[in-house]
C-alpha cells in the first residue's frame, strides 16, 4: 500500500506527474467535482495546524469526497494512552485515507506499517512535511516556470525547519540546483542533513553564509522560515535566537526583480507586513497551491491504492532491518515512547534509525 511519508518515497517522474496533475486541477477544476465521491479522508491532528489540516479538508469536500478526523489530540483516545499504531488501525476501518501530524517524529511511518489505507505524513515533530514540500514545487513551478538551474536561500530555523528539510531533499533531485543555508549557529542544518546533500547529491552546490544581505542578489527563491518555540526545550535558548533574521522590504532593493519569497507559515516577525505588497511575495500564493497539490496526491493515492491488498507482514524496505539490540537515540523519535519494531536502515558505513534518520552509528 502506498503511503507518503518522506518526499523521497515518489521518484522524479512521480513528482512531475503530481505538479501536472495539481496544474489540471487548477486549469480545468469542474473534471474534479466528483473524482473521490463516496471517499472518505481521515484528519488524524496530534499537534495544531491552521493551513494544512483546513487545505487537506477542502481538497478533499472539492474532490467530492467527506472528512472525518479530529484537530487535538486531547480530543482523540491518545489520550487515554492508544498507540498511535492502534490509531491508525482502528480509522482505517472507517476511512479510505488518512492525513497525520503528529509531535513525534517517525509517527506518520510507524502508522504506515499497520493502516489498510494509505496514509499522508501532514507533518512529523521537526522531520518531515512532503506536502508542503508539493506545495513548495508547485508554487516554484508556476512562480518561475521551472524546477531546475535555481539558487534556493533557506533563511531561520535550519535546524528544526521539517519545510526545509524535505524542500532540500526534493530539489537536490534536479541539476543545477544551488543551496545557501542562512542561520544562526544554534539553528544550523543538521549534520546528517549536511552529510547527505555532500555525499548524496550529484551536481549540488550549497554553502553556508551568516547573513541573508551578503546572497540576496544571486538568489531565485528565498525560503523564509519561522523560529519554532515550541520544538526548543530551553526557553532562554529560543529568545537568544527568535529575532536572527527579519526580512523587510530594505533587505529587498538587492534582490533580483523576479525573485520570489517563500514560507510555509505561520510567521510570526520574521517577515514584516511591509513586504506582502511586494510582488516578489508569493507566500500567500504558496497556500492556495497547497489545496490543489493535495488534491492531486489524494486523488493519486487512492488511484493508486485501488485493487491493492495491506500485506500481512509489510515488506521492509531495501536496507532496512529489525535489530532488538539497538536502540534510537533521538527523544522526539516514536520509538522513544510507543512500542514499535527497532527499525533501521543501513547508508554507507552508517545506520539510521527507519523513523526519525537519527545516527545511531
Amino acid at each position: 500500500m502506498r503511503s507518503l511519508n518522506s518526499i523521497l518515497d515518489l521518484g522524479v517522474d512521480e513528482l512531475d506527474g503530481l505538479i501536472a496533475t495539481a496544474e489540471d486541477i487548477i486549469a480545468h477544476p469542474e473534471a474534479y467535482w466528483d473524482r473521490c465521491a463516496h471517499k472518505k479522508l481521515a484528519t488524524l491532528f496530534f499537534e495544531p495546524s491552521t493551513r494544512t489540516r483546513l487545505s487537506f479538508e477542502a481538497a478533499m469536500l472539492e474532490l467530492g469526497g467527506s472528512v472525518i478526523g479530529f484537530s487535538e489530540a486531547s480530543s482523540s483516545s491518545a489520550s487515554k494512552g492508544e498507540s498511535v499504531a492502534d490509531t491508525a488501525k482502528i480509522v482505517s476501518c472507517y476511512a479510505d485515507i488518512i492525513a497525520m501530524r503528529h509531535p513525534k517524529e517517525g509517527a506518520p511511518y510507524a502508522a504506515s506499517q499497520f493502516s489498510e489505507v494509505p496514509i499522508i505524513n501532514a507533518g512529523d515533530g521537526g522531520h518531515n512535511h512532503p506536502t508542503q514540500t508539493l506545495t513548495d514545487l508547485l508554487t516554484i513551478k508556476r512562480e518561475k516556470g521551472r524546477l531546475d538551474h535555481l539558487t534556493i536561500g533557506f533563511c531561520g530555523d535550519l535546524k528544526f525547519g521539517r519545510t526545509v528539510h524535505s524542500l532540500i531533499k526534493a530539489m537536490s533531485r534536479y541539476e543545477g540546483i544551488r543551496v545557501v543555508l542562512i542561520a544562526p549557529d544554534e539553528l544550523r542544518l543538521p549534520e546528517y542533513m549536511l552529510h547527505e546533500i555532500e555525499t548524496q547529491t550529484e551536481g549540488v552546490e550549497f554553502r553556508e553564509v551568516s547573513t541573508m544581505e551578503e546572497v540576496m542578489p544571486e538568489l531565485d527563491i528565498l525560503y523564509m522560515t519561522r523560529v519554532q518555540k515550541e520544538r526548543f526545550l530551553d526557553e532562554e535558548e529560543f529568545n537568544r535566537v527568535k529575532d536572527s533574521f527579519v526580512l523587510d522590504p530594505s533587505k529587498l532593493r538587492t534582490a533580483k526583480s523576479d525573485m520570489i519569497v517563500l514560507h510555509p507559515l505561520p510567521r510570526v516577525n520574521e517577515i514584516t507586513r511591509a513586504v506582502d505588497n511586494d510582488p516578489r511575495a508569493a507566500y500567500f500564493r504558496q497556500v492556495e497551491n497547497g489545496k490543489f497539490v493535495r488534491m492531486a496526491l489524494i486523488y493519486t493515492l487512492l488511484k493508486w491504492a485501488e485493487g491493492e491488498k495491506l500485506a500481512a507482514v509489510p515488506d521492509l524496505a531495501e536496507g532496512m532491518f529489525i535489530d532488538r539490540s539497538m536502540k534510537c537515540p533521538n527523544s522526539r523519535c516514536i520509538s522513544a515512547t510507543e512500542d514499535v519494531d527497532p527499525l533501521f536502515v543501513k547508508a554507507g558505513d552508517t545506520c539510521r534509525c527507519a523513523y526519525c534518520e537519527a545516527k545511531i552509528r
